[in-house]
């Protein structure tokens, strides 16, 4: 740190010549360099923060006195030490009163000291300060050039800047979404975070000393800047501080467009191989291995054909629905090394598909845990339901295979599974072909309308009934059909005996004009019922 004029009045060859403050002025500024003349004009050879030391020639003389100290802090000086004696016994009133209009600290020495012993110790504190800070400037480069080089990961790096600062470090994309965080719990640090960052003022240059602001610093390239990197508790921004941050935002934008590149290739390639598979352009499951392994698929035992389809909310502005299903690619394949599997991924339909044919790591033998397949299916819907404009996301899964080849010949099931999941109403983590059956063919074609005018042909008269009288029939009619016609369990189930029962459904057979006792009428019946229940 540069020394201060206040530090300098304390050094004892300062002591020695008995100081004494002719004005008032601000004596926490820093001093950049002493400065020695009897000139009475400095403007030409100061350039900002000098202390100047003088014998008073300048101040001697009427002509040149009076303009002194505002020719002083029209340079930058930040104080003046006079010493008397040699040319001036005594500090002009002149120069007083400027001093106390211009604020500007003037101290009188009563005793000569060695100039030169003053600029020495002031001098090799401030070289010394200097070269701590291009030290410590080396230092930190050293360091998040190692991270970057070393591809550490973005939390890495936050954490190594809140390390360096001694204090919490925070990355936040430009909705002031927290993206990592470092250096305390997140309980007091994230606490109401969004209307905080909003309202809190930035802390944009090293003179900037606000109690309420922010150390922060910009992450990326103007002007596709994507978020800030902010130390919350760095209310005076030194030299340090500075660097620790607008170094970190620099390994942290570098990491990005790395980890962007690099996964862009990987996709690229990992897609291409997908689509040779899925049109069987691979013949060899030896090829097919090769390729995949070489990929970053790891070997195992079984592999799984999954499809991802999602609902996302339409949208004109056609760059945001590209950068909207560019973020779910990258959720799905951070959420498939987040849960510790590795896959091959591929994304189609303007990624509104993506095809995964993935390395089922086994259950851990002896330790309960979930199933690694609800694992990370779970994962992937959780990390593409975060992000906006996602209105549905569902998985579907092609049966397992031994082989990469035959897996992938399984991916046209598991997008039919998905295609027919995104339409149904419940919300597990996937399904399977044995989970959609009737209900799934139902729901893909319940928006023709030869469909719903075969719902409502079959079920037309008991609907009109329904929207007069209520949902007694309607309701008994769909026990019925669900208990495949056994009227013996129905009694029990609707608990209405068997006289007031019958009744009953002799009114649903008039209705529908119906015979309920027919298997083929029921079935007919209950697929009209399936298509009103999608709608």
């Amino acid at each position: 740190m540069q020394p201060t004029i206040a530090e300098i009045l304390a050094l004892p060859v300062v002591r020695a010549g008995k100081p004494e403050m002719i004005t008032d002025g601000p004596l926490d500024r820093p001093v950049r360099w002493v400065h020695v003349s009897d000139l009475a004009d400095l403007s030409d050879l100061l350039e900002g923060g000098e202390l100047v030391l003088t014998t008073g020639r300048a101040l001697a003389d009427p002509a040149t006195r009076d303009g002194y100290l505002d020719g002083l802090t029209a340079a930058g000086a930040v104080g003046l030490i006079i010493e008397l004696g040699v040319h001036i016994a005594e500090v002009p009133q002149s120069v007083t009163d400027a001093g106390r209009a211009l604020g500007f600290p003037v101290i009188a020495l009563h005793r000569q000291i060695r100039f030169v012993q003053l600029t020495e110790q002031v001098h090799r504190t401030i070289v010394a300060d200097q070269y701590g800070e291009l030290e410590f400037a080396r230092t930190a480069h050293e360091t998040f050039t190692d991270l970057s080089m070393r591809r550490a990961s973005v939390d890495e790096i936050v954490s190594a800047a809140a390390q360096m600062l001694e204090a919490p470090v925070v990355l936040e994309d430009l909705n002031r979404q927290v993206v990592s965080f470092a250096g305390t719990d997140a309980a007091s640090l994230l606490a109401d975070w969004d209307r905080r960052s909003r309202l809190t003022p930035e802390i944009r240059t090293g003179s900037d000393h606000d109690q309420a602001a922010w150390l922060a610093r910009p992450v990326g390239v103007q002007p596709q800047t994507w978020g800030r990197l902010i130390a919350p508790h760095c209310h005076v921004a030194d030299n340090r501080s500075i660097v620790i941050i607008e170094r970190a935002a620099q390994a942290i934008a570098l990491n990005r467009m790395t980890e962007q590149d690099r996964s862009s290739l990987e996709l690229r390639a990992q897609g291409g191989l997908v689509d040779d598979l899925r049109h069987n352009r691979i013949h060899h499951e030896a090829d097919a291995s090769a390729r995949a392994f070489a990929l970053g698929l790891t070997p195992a035992s079984t592999y799984v054909a999954m499809t991802i389809r999602l609902r996302d909310a339409p949208s004109t502005d056609q760059l945001l629905v590209q950068q909207r299903r560019a973020r779910i690619v990258d959720a799905v394949t951070h959420a498939i090394k987040a849960t510790r599997n590795t896959a091959l991924t591929s994304a189609s339909e303007g990624g509104r598909r993506i095809d995964v044919v993935l390395s089922r790591r086994p259950a851990t033998a002896g330790r309960p845990g979930p199933d690694p397949l609800i694992e990370v299916c779970t994962a992937i819907r959780h990390a593409i339901n975060r992000i906006d404009g996602v209105k549905r996301c569902a998985i579907g899964v092609g049966p397992d295979g031994a082989q990469i080849i035959d897996t992938a010949a399984g991916l046209a099931e598991s997008g039919h599974v998905a295609d027919v999941a995104l339409a149904l109403p419940d919300d597990r983590p996937f399904h399977r072909s044995s989970d959609t059956r009737l209900r799934g063919l139902i729901a893909l074609i319940r928006d023709d309308p030869r469909v719903q005018a075969f719902a409502e042909t079959e079920l037309r008269a008991l609907l009109e009934h329904r929207a007069k009288h209520g949902d007694e029939l309607f309701t008994l009619l769909r026990r019925f059909l669900e208990l495949g016609g056994n009227k013996t369990d129905l009694a029990a189930a609707v608990k209405l005996s068997r006289p007031t029962l019958y009744a009953r459904l002799d009114t649903l057979s008039r209705l529908l004009g119906a015979d309920l006792s027919d298997a083929e009428s029921r079935t007919s019946l209950h697929t009209a019922m399936l298509i009103i229940d999608a709608r």
